[in-house]
């Protein structure tokens, strides 16, 4: 009986995920609704104008990196398809908010609960600076052994000098000196995933380096299958990510970075940093010095329970890793917080438990599911924070209410904007115990 109830379940979740991506994706998409700190009387503007910017467009400029391949039908107006490339690339890529919109009128319609205007998001000039080889990179047969490829390392290297040459450039002229990172979800366009990074830098006050970790993570064709094969594309890009953090952590200039990820860009970030975290421990280092990560949030996290339990852990158990870092204490990993945001609400994730087969995803689990002694556990560490939202769902799914929800993204705001921490004012949320929390109201 179960058999067939669950087959049914599948079967209706994927039509509606299907008939919603496509009822959604002729509509122009709108700059993200106003968090709600902005829209108090006398708030900060949610928009900083620097000195150089006066009189220039309001687009937001991301710096991109990505693997995925060069779209190649004629018919297609993004730069990067759907397609896995061996290669990763970077650039500019600009992000317009309008049509014609001031910096006044801007900024007066980021603070507005219900806007006058409508602030269509479009891409703009997309701009390849560098792309490193092919991978894998080639190796030279002598008599004593194999070699790295002299000619791929010299393109390697001057990938890496043009990609640290743009970061140091965006970093003098940003205020923090930090870079925001992030990391997208399943069924993103390069372009889709370029409107979300710029409109969570936007709101962030657009005082430091935004940046996107685009992976080929769209559904073509057949739903199932291409959601299950978007696993192994996001395996196959955590090489490609991990090469990125070595070289944000290693370009002169930076303060710290925050990283933002979604849904299964989420299960990619953390695959990715657990083999940097062991990378550095091995080299005697701590991984906070070599990343140097302020912040590590998780947006509706497509994980499994306990593989999300294995990652924040790796390592703590494991004897042989004393091996490599004798010291007593624990090597430290971050400078700020590790905060999750998870809904029980969200059917997107009650879809991929259903094809995982999974107990539980950490971006829809409830209270009861965190146990008193897993908490006890993990709060010595004073660094994870679960917060629990469990309003209406503000978008088809309640997958993305990180941004359709004011009081979930003024939340956000709050965090890596202003350093607010978890019961300071304008962070109230409820305690539930020693690391999770929950929003104070059901929205209505």
């Amino acid at each position: 009986m179960w058999a067939v109830k669950n087959t049914f379940l599948v079967k209706i979740a994927l039509l509606s995920a299907v008939l919603l991506i496509a009822g959604c994706a002729s509509k122009p998409r709108q700059l993200m609704p106003t968090p709600l700190l902005y829209q108090a009387p006398g708030s900060i503007s949610a928009v900083v104008k620097h000195e150089e910017s006066r009189g220039s467009s309001t687009d937001v400029d991301l710096l991109y990196i990505t693997n995925r391949a060069r779209e190649t039908e004629p018919e297609s107006i993004l730069p990067y398809g759907q397609n896995r490339s061996s290669s990763v690339a970077f650039g500019s890529a600009r992000v317009q908010i309008g049509p014609d919109v001031s910096w006044d009128s801007l900024d007066r319609e980021s603070r507005m609960a219900v806007r006058t205007r409508d602030l269509d998001l479009s891409l703009g000039e997309v701009r390849e600076i560098g792309r490193f080889p092919a991978e894998p990179y080639n190796v030279e047969v002598r008599a004593d052994g194999l070699f790295r490829n002299a000619a791929d390392m010299r393109v390697h290297y001057q990938a890496k000098h043009l990609f640290q040459s743009e970061l140091e450039k965006r970093l003098a002229r940003s205020k923090t000196k930090n870079v925001i990172v992030y990391v997208h979800g399943f069924n993103e366009t390069f372009a889709s995933a370029a409107y979300t990074a710029a409109e969570l830098c936007h709101f962030l006050g657009r005082e430091s380096v935004c940046a996107l970790y685009t992976w080929p993570a769209s559904s073509t064709g057949n739903f199932l299958t291409s959601y299950t094969s978007t696993t192994e594309s996001a395996r196959y890009a955590e090489d490609h990510l991990r090469k990125m953090m070595r070289m944000l952590g290693s370009t002169p200039g930076l303060k710290g970075v925050q990283l933002l990820a979604h849904s299964r860009g989420a299960a990619l970030l953390m695959s990715a940093l657990r083999g940097l975290f062991t990378e550095s421990v091995a080299a005697g280092k701590e991984p906070i010095h070599t990343l140097h990560i302020d912040n590590l949030v998780l947006f509706s996290p497509d994980i499994d329970y306990d593989l999300f339990a294995q990652d924040v852990t790796a390592g703590l158990s494991d004897p042989d890793m004393y091996s490599v870092w004798p010291s007593e204490r624990l090597p430290r990993a971050l400078r700020g917080r590790f905060t999750v945001y998870s809904s029980p609400n969200d059917r997107a994730l009650i879809v991929s438990q259903i094809l995982f087969r999974s107990k539980m995803r950490i971006g829809n689990v409830r209270t009861e599911n965190i146990s008193e002694a897993v908490q006890n556990y993990l709060k010595p560490f004073d660094k994870l924070d679960i917060i629990i939202y469990q309003g209406d769902r503000t978008d088809a799914f309640g997958h993305s209410y990180f941004t359709t929800n004011p009081r979930v993204s003024s939340d956000i705001i709050q965090l890596l904007r202003f350093d607010k921490k978890l019961g300071d004012p304008g962070r109230e949320l409820i305690k539930l115990g020693p690391i999770v929390w929950k929003f104070p109201t059901v929205d209505k």
